[in-house]
C-alpha cells in the first residue's frame, strides 16, 4: 500500500538508503518519506543503527609454546552521519571486523608469556579497539568497545597449571606447619629448661636449709650439755635420721626392696660420709 502511494516507512534506530535510478541519493532518517517511484527514486535497503556484538573466538600461540583460545567480544555500530559508506562500502562488516581481529590478537599474544596474557587483557582489548578503530571508521562504522572476554588454555595446560598451583600451596602449608611444629619444640625445650632450673634451686634452698637447721641443733645442743663436740653432736643426729629412714621404708607398703649395708662400721662409714658432705656444702656456702 505503501509503495502504491509512494510512502515508505523508516523505523527508529534505522535508516533507509534512497536511490534514484541506481545512484545513491540521500540517507532517509526514522518516519515517514515521500518516494515516488515513477521518477526513479527507490528504496535500495536498512541499515540499523543500534549497538550490535560480534564475539570471536581466536586461536593462537603464547610464547611460552601454549595454544590458547582467545575470545573477544565486539561491540559496533553504524554512524547515521556516514551511513551511505556503512551500507555501500563493507558488504558484510563482521567478516571484517573479525578479520581485524584476529590480525591483532595473533600479533600481540604471541609475545607474551601464558601468564603474562592472563594479566595484560587489558592491554591485548586496546591494542584491537585502536585497530579497529582506524579501520572502521573509514567505512561508516564506530568501535564502541573491545573486550577480551576469555583466554582459554588447552585442557591438558590447565590441569597441569592447577596442579602447580596446588603443589606450590601445599608446599607453603608444609613449611607453615613445620615452622610451627618448631616453636613447640623451642618453647617445650625452654619449658623444660625453665622446670629444671627451678627444680634445681628448690633442691639447692631444700639442703640449704637443712645444712643450717643441722648446723643450729649441733650448736644449741653443744651449748645446752656441756663436754660434748660438735662432732658428736652430729653422728648422733645422723645415726636418728638413719634409724628413722629405715623405719619408713619398712613401714611403707609399696615400696620397693633397698639393700644397704647395716651394722655399726657401716652406720660410722655412712655417718662419716654424710658429715663430710655437709660440712662440705656448709663450707661452700660461707
Amino acid at each position: 500500500m505503501g509503495n502504491l502511494f509512494c510512502c515508505v516507512q523508516v523505523d527508529q534506530s534505522t535508516v533507509a538508503i534512497k536511490e534514484r535510478f541506481g545512484k545513491f541519493d540521500q540517507v532517509l532518517e526514522p518516519g515517514c518519506h515521500c518516494l515516488p517511484w515513477c521518477f526513479g527514486s527507490q528504496l535500495a535497503g536498512h541499515l540499523t543503527l543500534r549497538l550490535q556484538q560480534l564475539d570471536v573466538r581466536c586461536e593462537t600461540k603464547t610464547k611460552d609454546n601454549v595454544f590458547v583460545n582467545v575470545v573477544a567480544s565486539i561491540q559496533y555500530r553504524a554512524l547515521a552521519e556516514k551511513a551511505n559508506d556503512a551500507f555501500y562500502k563493507l558488504s558484510n562488516p563482521r567478516t571484517q571486523i573479525q578479520a581485524y581481529v584476529f590480525d591483532v590478537i595473533r600479533a600481540s599474544v604471541p609475545k607474551l608469556d601464558l601468564d603474562d596474557a592472563f594479566e595484560q587483557k587489558n592491554d591485548i582489548a586496546k591494542a584491537v579497539e585502536d585497530e579497529l578503530e582506524k579501520a572502521m571508521s573509514a567505512y561508516g562504522y564506530e568501535i564502541v568497545q573491545t573486550l577480551i572476554v576469555d583466554i582459554e588454555p588447552d585442557e591438558h595446560v590447565k590441569r597441569a597449571m592447577n596442579e602447580i598451583n596446588a603443589a606450590a600451596r601445599m608446599r607453603v602449608a608444609a613449611n607453615e606447619k613445620a615452622e610451627a611444629e618448631k616453636i613447640i619444640q623451642i618453647k617445650r625445650a625452654e619449658g623444660e629448661a625453665e622446670s629444671k632450673y627451678l627444680s634445681g634451686v628448690g633442691i639447692a634452698r631444700q639442703r640449704q636449709a637443712i645444712v643450717d637447721g643441722l648446723r643450729d641443733s649441733v650448736l644449741g645442743f653443744s651449748v645446752n650439755v656441756p663436754g660434748t663436740t660438735a662432732k658428736d653432736v652430729l653422728d648422733m643426729v645422723l645415726i636418728t635420721q638413719y634409724f628413722d629412714t629405715m623405719k619408713e621404708i619398712g613401714a611403707a607398703s609399696k615400696s620397693s626392696s633397698v639393700f644397704i649395708p647395716h651394722g655399726p662400721g657401716a652406720v660410722r662409714d655412712i655417718a662419716t660420709q654424710i658429715r663430710d658432705g655437709l660440712l662440705q656444702a656448709s663450707h661452700h656456702h660461707e
